[in-house]
């Protein structure tokens, strides 16, 4: 997944920090910021590396579903012809970076690892990115179910039906802050073995199983706008989207000596596309 993807960049106690004038009053100690819900790449279809995409970008060829039809043949009449029909989805990996310049003097006065903290923070902001890159392609769903105020049993019946009519198997559904609020307040889903239990409920995102759909969380705070709180998507994980990653984070240190900094350039570069918009149903609610 995401967040996992960089671990190597991330100590459980890193964050950042500027100089500290008053050492003596405050502890020796920088809590890290909240780690926000991501999204795990094995929600992907197809999660393609370095190796499998030579140039600049890759396609995906999939086959469209019904183009080949099977008739009545009179005896001595012609055998009618038919094919099945193909597309192909481009993903074409963008490049994300952002560059950290730390003075020598902050380092050498400060009592945390700036560059450990500063490099960990980047890490958790690229997670986010990816988790928003998969939302947006999400959004592109081929069905919308409008809900009311807050979402129903209704609401993800209608929206597994999309998915189903269009003979994809609804295996995950990815909700926002307010959605799972909703839920909570749901007596079905309230019970112990359709929730699941606080052990399950964790930064992967994943809080629990009904009706054969795993529920997985993200935060609102790694979304592409705070709109997305209030949406939920249903989809077939085999089927859905696909990931890209020509160059996955990366990390450059460098030295400005005519600036007396030393910094790193962190950059990857990674798409993320819809499949198949059928096999996604998105709930919308007020």
């Amino acid at each position: 997944m995401a967040f996992t993807k960089i671990q190597e960049y991330i100590s459980t106690d890193a964050g950042s920090a500027g100089t500290l004038l008053i050492p003596k009053l405050i502890l020796p100690t920088m809590i890290a910021e909240a780690k926000k819900n991501l999204l795990d790449r094995s929600l992907a279809a197809k999660v393609l590396g370095p190796s499998n995409i030579p140039g600049s970008s890759v396609s995906i060829n999939l086959e469209s579903p019904n183009t080949l039809d099977i008739r009545e043949v009179g005896e001595g009449s012609e055998i009618a012809l038919d094919n099945l029909d193909y597309e192909a989805i481009t993903l074409t990996p963008k490049k994300y970076g952002v560059a950290i310049r730390i003075t020598r003097e902050m380092m050498e006065d400060s009592q945390f690892d700036l560059m450990t903290g500063q490099i960990a923070a980047t890490g958790r902001r690229f997670a986010e990115n990816e988790t928003k890159l998969i939302i947006e392609a999400l959004d592109g769903a081929n069905a919308t179910t409008a809900g009311g105020a807050s979402i129903t049993i209704a609401n993800v019946a209608e929206s597994m039906f999309d998915v189903e009519d269009n003979d994809y198997i609804p295996t995950d559904m990815i909700v926002g802050n307010e959605v799972v609020q909703d839920l909570r307040q749901i007596d079905t889903f309230a019970e112990a073995d359709k929730w699941g239990d606080k052990s399950s409920y964790n930064r992967t995102g994943w809080i629990g199983k009904f009706y054969g759909l795993n529920v997985h969380r993200f935060s609102t705070n790694a979304a592409p706008s705070t709109t997305y709180s209030k949406y939920a998507y249903i989809f077939d994980r085999s089927e859905a989207y696909a990931i890209a990653i020509k160059r996955d984070i990366s990390v450059e240190n460098f030295t400005l000596p005519s600036f007396d900094m030393e910094g790193a350039a962190v950059t990857q570069r990674i798409d993320v596309q819809l499949l198949r918009s059928k096999a996604v149903s998105k709930i919308t609610t007020a």
